[in-house]
Order: C-alpha cells, then sequence, then structure tokens
C-alpha cells in the first residue's frame, strides 16, 4: 500500500486546521457565551474559567495529535496554565476561520478560471475581457497563496510557543550546542597548549641552558676555589630547574588528584597561590574522574587569573555537592571588571560547558568578582 507524500500529510493536515479552528470558534461561541456571566461573577468566575478550559484542553489536544501526524512535531509533555491554554485556543479559532475562508476563496477563483476558460473555448470571452480576468486572477491568486503561507507560519508558530518547541528543535538546538562547546574545548586545549609551550621555553629551557653554561664553565676553570663556586652555583640552579619543572608538570595535570583525591589538590593549589587562599571543602562522595578534573582545573584556573590580574589580597574557594552534581565558588576582593568573553573566562567556559555544566560570572567594577560553576555527575 502506498503511503502519502509528507507534503500531502502537510497539505491534508492544514486542511483539517480548518476544522478544528471551527470547533474552536463554535467553543467559544456556544460554551463559552453560555459561561459568560458566570466568569464576569467574581464569586463563580475560578470554577466557570476551569470548567471552560477542561473542554478547551481536550481541543487543543486534538491540535497538538494533528499537528504530530500531519507534520511530525512530537512536543514533550509539559504543564500550562487555564489562560494559556484559552489564548491558544482563540488564536486557533481565529487563524483556523480564516484559513478556511481563504481556502474557499482559492476553491472559488478555481471555478472562475475554469468557467473564464469554457468561455474561451465556446468564443463567448473576447481577448480583453481574457486578458484584464486574467490579471485580476492572477493577483488575487498570489495574495491567496500568500495569505496560506502566512496562516500555516503563524500556525506552527502559535503550536511551538503553546506547546513547547519539538523534540526535533530540541535536538538540533543539542547538536548545535555540542558543536560550540566541542569547539570551545579544542580552543581551550590548544591555550593549554601554547601556554605549557611557553612555560618550558621561558622557564625551564632558560634554566636548563643556564646550568649547561655554569658546568661548562667549571669544566674550563682551573681554580678549585671558582670551580667550587661553579658547582654550587649549579647545584643551586638545578634545584630551582626541578622546581619549576614540577610547577610546570602539576599544572599540566596534578598526580594527587588521583591518589589523594580533589581536596588535596586543592590544597596544592592554596599553598602555591602567592595570596591567602581559604578553601571551605563539602563533598561527602569522590566525583567522577572527569568531573574531579574539571572541577580542579577550573578552580585553578579562576584563582591563577585572580592573582595575576584582579590585585586581590585575599581568595576563598567552596567546593559543595552530592552525588548527582558539584557547585564551585571562587570570590576574591580584587578590582573586579573581569570580562566573561576573555581568553582565561572563555576557557573556563569551555571546560564547564564541555560537561553540561553552567559557568556564572558576577564581576562589577570596583569588585568583588564571584565565579561560579555548576558540574553535574550524572
Amino acid at each position: 500500500m502506498a503511503h502519502p507524500s509528507p507534503r500531502s500529510r502537510r497539505v491534508t493536515g492544514a486542511l483539517l486546521s480548518c476544522c478544528t479552528g471551527l470547533l474552536g470558534l463554535l467553543y467559544f461561541a456556544v460554551p463559552g457565551t453560555l459561561s459568560g456571566p458566570f466568569v464576569l461573577w467574581p464569586r463563580t468566575r475560578r470554577r466557570a474559567l476551569a470548567v471552560l478550559s477542561a473542554g478547551a484542553r481536550r481541543i487543543t489536544e486534538l491540535e497538538r495529535i494533528r499537528r504530530s501526524v500531519f507534520f511530525g512535531d512530537v512536543f514533550p509533555a509539559h504543564d500550562t496554565s487555564d489562560g494559556e491554554v484559552l489564548r491558544y485556543l482563540a488564536v486557533r479559532a481565529y487563524a483556523g476561520t480564516l484559513f478556511g475562508f481563504v481556502v474557499a476563496l482559492l476553491g472559488v477563483g478555481v471555478v472562475l478560471a475554469g468557467l473564464l476558460m469554457v468561455g474561451v473555448a465556446r468564443a463567448t470571452t473576447s481577448w480583453q475581457e481574457l486578458l484584464t480576468q486574467g490579471v485580476l486572477g492572477g493577483v488575487l491568486l498570489f495574495l491567496d497563496l500568500q495569505g496560506i503561507l502566512s496562516l500555516g507560519a503563524l500556525d506552527a508558530r502559535s503550536a511551538r510557543e503553546h506547546f513547547g518547541p519539538s523534540e526535533r528543535e530540541l535536538l538540533e538546538r543539542r547538536i548545535a550546542e555540542l558543536a560550540a562547546s566541542r569547539a570551545g574545548v579544542l580552543r581551550a586545549v590548544d591555550v593549554e597548549r601554547r601556554r605549557i609551550e611557553r612555560d618550558l621555553h621561558d622557564g625551564v629551557q632558560q634554566r636548563l641552558v643556564a646550568l649547561a653554561m655554569l658546568l661548562g664553565r667549571a669544566r674550563r676553570n682551573r681554580t678549585p676555589e671558582q670551580v667550587d663556586l661553579l658547582l654550587r652555583q649549579a647545584h643551586q640552579e638545578s634545584q630551582e630547574v626541578l622546581t619549576e619543572l614540577r610547577e610546570v608538570a602539576w599544572r599540566v595535570y596534578p598526580s594527587a588528584l588521583d591518589d589523594l583525591g580533589l581536596e588535596e589538590a586543592l590544597g596544592g593549589v592554596a599553598q602555591r597561590c602567592g595570596i591567602p587562599l581559604r578553601v571551605e571543602f563539602d563533598l561527602p562522595v569522590r566525583l567522577s574522574r572527569p568531573v574531579e578534573t574539571a572541577a580542579y582545573f577550573v578552580v585553578s584556573e579562576a584563582v591563577t587569573n585572580a592573582a595575576k590580574h584582579s590585585g586581590a589580597t585575599h581568595i576563598s574557594v567552596s567546593v559543595k555537592g552530592d552525588a548527582r552534581g558539584v557547585s564551585l565558588c571562587v570570590r576574591d576582593n580584587g578590582t573586579g571588571g573581569a570580562d566573561p568573553s576573555g581568553s582565561g573566562l572563555a576557557g573556563l567556559r569551555g571546560r564547564v560547558d564541555a560537561l553540561d555544566g553552567r559557568l556564572h560570572i558576577d564581576s562589577p567594577s570596583g569588585g568583588p568578582t564571584t565565579i561560579i560553576a555548576e558540574l553535574l555527575c550524572a
């Protein structure tokens, strides 16, 4: 058995909207008119509106079925108020009745065009009359088709506003969000790679060059006292190289995060911070690895940005949550004015968006700056 094409289904659904629009008009004309006095009387207004909207909900349910069967719209179930139901039914009654009137005019135009062609075939219609009627009919046909398209768009828009976005629209929106999140993560990773390369090139590499120069001078020097001094300097330089290398490795990924957990890793952030940092930690369960890693880097990067750019004298970090999610709050008493679209905060947003989290930034001019990240564990 042949299935109707999508276009024919949409045409059928559009024609059925005339019937549902007329049904809504009759509902307002008969039950709506009868319940009018009870709606106007304050004592019975609430009960009358509840009864009136109960019938309106049944008609709007027919609209939902029509949009689903003939247009492929699948709307997630959600509650709507009585006023919203009545407003939607009023719009549908107006649009559906007007759509039926426009379709009827189109049918009348088709009949008149057929009679005109019969007249031409029988030579009872002159060419001047044919030209005049053809131009007039073409203009009316254009206006009629524009009315049909506009009313169809109004039908789709009013259904979307009342029933909510369809599952297809939600899926398309979700795909767009995931694409943007993926691009943000790639940008954050690229920025992180460049930072690591800069730290290694400008820090560790330069110190290793200085260490090599000290050892070279010690090999060439013949004075024992000078050789001993150069070796002590080389030893000191090697200690500083190891310290800086550990710092770089910690910024790449702290081993304490795997061994001791998030609380100890954040303790390391507090120890390395150049200004006083207080950490309040309240997590009864261990987070999953991706969430725990993201939480660490969000706090670490927010603290680093505050220490470098805010001019703050104190930073507080709060980590709270449960098995469902975790909330991170980083607050400093600096000068504020942080740009949410800046490279540092954009990297934080990319990490949070990658886990379907939310990032809130409040940084008025003059301070303080508060950054709140909410991450889901499920």
